[in-house]
């Protein structure tokens, strides 16, 4: 099925949209052709920059390797230092505080973790009543009333037992018994000059119990914020980090602590191999000494960050870690980042002095294309002109062929009705009678302008719907009986029984097999023999429509379906007609996904077939 066809009755002039369709294909495929020759010149251009300026550059790309090397051989030994030297908790601040690291795992001379880790120092523990001793019962008798619920007399016997054990339990037992201000009254009496891990808990107890509005909250606030900061104090990391998220806003190395416990949680710590090398822990990288006592943690941006602002300046120079993919420009740093990559300038930049030639062919590509959409609007113009023209013509048709319609039914049914009547005789009948016939005729050929202006305008719509062959045919003899039974016309009509219904519109039909009729009548000179047949042929509806006329070339049956084309003007004059009867007939065929056949030869006939699925 043709486009034409297919969008038959849509309202949509597939033509012209075709023609539109190859214009913008005229515009876009120079447009696209000029580009892609100015891709072609900038990259040439770009390329011999690039080449420039490694020439130029090529020499300070060692230099920048061994200063990255440096740089951060200096922070490990910097780290390594302050584990050698300082308490763990304390070499841990400093290393985050000074930006050596984002986190530090200090390890113990002995073996595990120093910090972050859990302190082995147990306070007092010896003569802590939970681990018995002389006041093991008295300890005991406590728990006892605690476990029953008798929270104030818990409270108070732990009281009596004293230590910093004792009054914690005693404290506990006041808060669960709900005597929320005699257990801050009691935190605060006994804990808020403490600079341990104790004494941090139960003061950040104490902030839960008080009401904001209370006078003591924002002393005990600042206190223990002071006390969670003091990486002197005797506090456990997990219990800094806990006491940090409770606490909340900005501690300096509160994500420090956290991407500490991260790496612990996932590994066991371990010495360094003297190389910046993956963690273990996503987007997270480890570097120490071989042997050595400090492990630094750091993000992949801040080692992204510290190495371009040491390879910053003139030229910037730039990295990548091993993860990242990157061409063959792309240099190994080696030493301390074994992995990690340097770029070569000529990778990264556009060159020195290519601006000017790329300025000069983007405007030469944007000349070319402008004169060629230019070109494009006055063609597209001179088109749309010339459409109106053609479809103001095809208006004209329609209006005119219209208008005609009505008068010349009327002349028709005066003239019937004076034929009618048994006085005309003679010469008066034999005129009545041809202006019938030239009436008729003229009827039929602005039918078919009618249908044509129409089918050109695409505002013909069909009726599809289950259509039964031998109510078509009935139709197309009632229409065509007055002319096909002349005196010299034989015509006949042969219909299969039983045909299967078609998907057509019924009017629309009638009027191919009406044309294809009034064709077979026209064009054969001298006695008629019209045939019109309706048979099934490999599962589809054919109806036929043979005669015995003077036949069509080979070279012609091709040609005859154009508009307004004639294979015999001479005759076509004689018999009436401008050549749209066949294509008319085609439009309509195609549009219900038929077929139109022509088989003839030179002086013997000719027969047009219907193929309807």
């Amino acid at each position: 099925m043709s486009l034409r066809s297919k969008f038959a009755g849509t309202g949509y002039d597939v033509s012209r949209w075709l023609v539109l369709l190859f214009l913008a294909l005229g515009v876009i495929a120079p447009a696209a052709c000029v580009l892609w020759f100015m891709n072609e010149a900038m990259t040439n251009q770009r390329d011999a920059a690039r080449e420039k300026l490694a020439e130029a550059y090529r020499g300070q790309l060692q230099l920048m390797r061994d200063r990255l090397d440096a740089d951060w051989e200096k922070r490990s030994a910097e780290v390594e230092r302050d584990a050698e030297s300082m308490a763990a908790p304390l070499a841990f601040e400093k290393a985050v505080k000074d930006g050596l690291a984002d986190a530090v795992i200090v390890l113990r001379a002995d073996g595990p973790v120093g910090y972050p880790g859990e302190l082995t120092d147990d306070k007092n523990r010896s003569s802590d009543p939970l681990m018995g001793g002389e006041t093991g019962a008295e300890w005991t008798a406590a728990r006892s009333m605690e476990s029953q619920g008798f929270y104030s007399g818990a409270a108070e016997a732990y009281a009596r037992i004293g230590g910093e054990r004792g009054m914690q339990a005693s404290i506990r037992c006041l808060a669960r018994g709900g005597q929320k201000a005699q257990a801050v009254r009691a935190i605060v009496g006994n804990f808020s000059g403490g600079r341990d891990g104790i004494a941090a808990d139960e003061l950040l107890l104490a902030l839960k119990l008080m009401d904001r509005g209370d006078g003591r909250y924002g002393g005990v606030e600042r206190q223990v914020r002071e006390l969670t900061a003091d990486y002197a104090a005797p506090i456990a990391s997990s219990q800094r980090l806990f006491l940090m998220d409770e606490l909340g806003g900005e501690f300096p190395t509160h994500a420090a602590e956290r991407l500490a416990a991260q790496y612990l949680e996932s590994q066991r710590a371990h010495a360094g191999s003297g190389v910046l090398e993956p963690s273990g822990v996503a987007d997270v990288w480890k570097l120490g000494a071989a042997g050595g006592r400090a492990v630094a943690l750091y993000r992949t941006a801040t080692v992204l960050a510290d190495m371009r602002k040491v390879t910053g300046g003139a030229v910037a120079f730039d990295v990548a870690p091993p993860s990242e993919k990157t061409s063959s420009e792309w240099t190994n740093i080696s030493g301390r980042l074994a992995g990690w990559r340097i770029a070569d300038p000529s990778a990264i930049g556009t060159g020195v002095g290519a601006e000017p030639a790329m300025s000069r062919y983007v405007w030469m590509a944007l000349a070319a294309i402008g004169v060629v959409a230019l070109a494009a609007v006055v063609a597209g113009q001179s088109l749309r002109r010339q459409w109106r023209l053609a479809r103001l013509k095809t208006d004209l048709v329609a209006a005119v062929s219209h208008e005609l319609r009505t008068p010349l039914a009327s002349v028709r049914l005066l003239v019937e009705t004076l034929l009618e009547d048994e006085r005309p005789e003679g010469k008066t009948r034999e005129y009545l009678e041809m202006i019938a016939r030239e009436n008729l005729r003229l009827s039929r050929l602005i039918g078919n302008f009618l249908t044509f202006s129409r089918l050109e305008r695409n505002l013909r719509k069909f009726d599809i719907r289950s259509t039964a062959p031998e109510r078509v045919v009935e139709a197309v003899v009632e229409s065509a009986s007055e002319r096909l039974t002349a005196p010299d016309c034989r015509f006949e009509v042969e219909v299969t029984p039983g045909l299967p219904a078609v998907r057509a519109d019924e009017d629309a039909l009638v009027t191919v097999l009406l044309n294809l009729l009034d064709n077979a009548y026209k064009y054969s000179p001298g006695e008629k023999q019209i045939v019109l047949r309706a048979i099934e042929e490999d599962g589809h509806v054919v109806f036929a429509v043979k005669d015995a006329g003077i036949g069509i070339a080979a070279r012609e049956q091709k040609r005859i379906f154009r508009r307004f084309y004639q294979v015999d003007r001479r005759l076509a004059r004689e018999a009436g007609g401008v050549g749209l009867g066949l294509s008319i007939v085609e439009f309509i065929v195609r549009a219900h996904g038929g077929r139109v056949r022509v088989e003839s030869e030179i002086g013997k006939g000719s027969t047009f077939s219907v193929v309807m699925p």
